[in-house]
């Protein structure tokens, strides 16, 4: 058993709401279905990065694991100078926003869970958020449903939520600046970067839906 404290980022109503903390048992299933995923493991203690495998990687001194290589080596190099978890994490989020589009990153939401090396773990839920005008009848037109206006229309979108759990996070549990974190995004978004076959199989699929919005093709 153990206690996670709650913070909720409400990204319609511009506040921060924290839920009573909660004890969690945790039970151990045994998993009668493996998915292989193909993750990036950067383990500091020799400075290297590795694909992932069936044999586990342990290290020492820490370890980022991300989808995308160049957001992983951010993500090391943060806690190399000195960084905490919640630093590489936020830098690491950052450089996938630039380097690994298709997981949703700045336009979206998520979840962090941190376990300290002592006290609570914390849990910062920070999904993005219908608008605050939103209403059972937006995605109408005179009085039937639209499926291009609930998902092609600027109503769809919702408030995200990341920019702002990031930085509640790091508020929290950060140690390095916040400039130093974002730094690595910027210069992969401004100096470029080598395409992966999968970005580009990525950009490729969605055109066709890009195609009426010219700035998106930009």
């Amino acid at each position: 058993m153990f206690v996670l404290d709650f913070k909720r980022y409400d990204s319609a109503m511009g506040m921060i709401t924290r839920i009573p903390a909660a004890a969690i048992n945790l039970k151990t299933r045994r998993l009668t279905w493996l998915i292989p995923l193909v993750l990036i493991v950067a383990v500091i203690a020799g400075g290297e990065i590795r694909t992932a495998s069936t044999k586990p990687v342990t290290s020492r001194h820490g370890m980022v694991v991300a989808a995308e290589p160049l957001a992983t080596a951010v993500g090391l190099q943060v806690l190399r100078d000195g960084g905490t978890a919640i630093d590489a994490a936020v830098a690491t989020a950052f450089a996938m926003a630039v380097t690994y589009p298709q997981a949703g990153n700045l336009g979206g939401g998520g979840f962090i869970v941190f376990r300290p090396a002592a006290g609570s773990s914390v849990a910062y839920d920070f999904r993005e958020t219908a608008p605050a005008a939103s209403s059972p009848s937006m995605f109408l037109v005179d009085g039937v449903y639209d499926g291009d206006r609930h998902h092609n229309s600027h109503i769809a979108v919702g408030v995200p939520g990341t920019v702002a759990g990031l930085y509640l996070a790091w508020s929290d549990h950060g140690q390095l600046p916040w400039q130093r974190l974002v730094a690595p995004a910027l210069g992969l978004a401004r100096n470029g970067f080598v395409v992966s076959h999968d970005l580009a199989a990525s950009l490729a699929a969605v055109l066709p839906q890009m195609a009426p919005y010219e700035a998106s093709l930009q």
